[in-house]
């Protein structure tokens, strides 16, 4: 039988190129480090409410056409290495863009739940660390789903998973969380509900 014969070097060369340029571009995503175990991408949580199905209604006791309050929320064990989350709740397909409806941030490690009606106050996640940031509409805290008639629109609640806590002011843009968590971010659960103006 024939022994294989060593590759082509040029081809050789063209792959580990190859190689190395998606490990940057995945260390640009957030991925810790490229090769071995660490290359692995993150490890995965999830993102829950007993409020609402996932992909489904918002009901309207969580938008502006009922209580406006928020729904309680749980996950499960974020990646090892998690120091605090953060999360962020958005409608992208608002007519100005993207229209922020909740920050949370410095959410401690330990959390795993969020009860339902967390008062809007900026310091009421002060007594386990957190701090909530202010929303589109100018206040802090939860405002839900309050869209024009129409189609209906998607909210987005994405918790991140971070290596350390944010430090950052507490009327914080979605641009300025998202530059300075690049770099920190192990993992992110995501969880979407539509709601349409009745």
């Amino acid at each position: 039988m024939r022994a294989a014969t060593n590759p082509n070097p040029w081809l050789r060369a063209l792959w580990v190129a190859a190689a190395t340029t998606a490990c940057v571009w995945a260390m640009s995503l957030s991925a810790p480090t490229c090769g071995g175990q660490a290359g692995k991408p993150p490890t995965s949580f999830k993102l829950e409410t007993a409020s609402f199905r996932a992909g489904g209604d918002v009901p309207a006791k969580f938008t502006c056409q009922g209580e406006d309050v928020s729904p309680a929320l749980k996950w499960t064990d974020p990646p090892s290495g998690t120091k605090s989350f953060v999360l962020i709740v958005d409608d992208p397909d608002a007519p100005g863009g993207t229209f922020i409806h909740w920050i949370a941030t410095d959410i401690p490690a330990g959390a795993r739940a969020f009860p339902e009606g967390i008062n809007r106050n900026p310091n009421a996640l002060r007594t386990s660390g957190g701090k909530q940031g202010r929303n589109g509409f100018g206040r802090s805290g939860y405002n839900g789903p309050c869209p024009p008639p129409g189609n209906p629109h998607r909210y987005f609640f994405r918790l991140y998973a971070l290596d350390s806590p944010l430090k950052v002011g507490d009327n914080e843009s979605k641009g300025k969380l998202e530059e300075a968590m690049k770099g920190h971010i192990l993992a992110t659960a995501e969880l979407m509900g539509k709601y349409q103006r009745k």
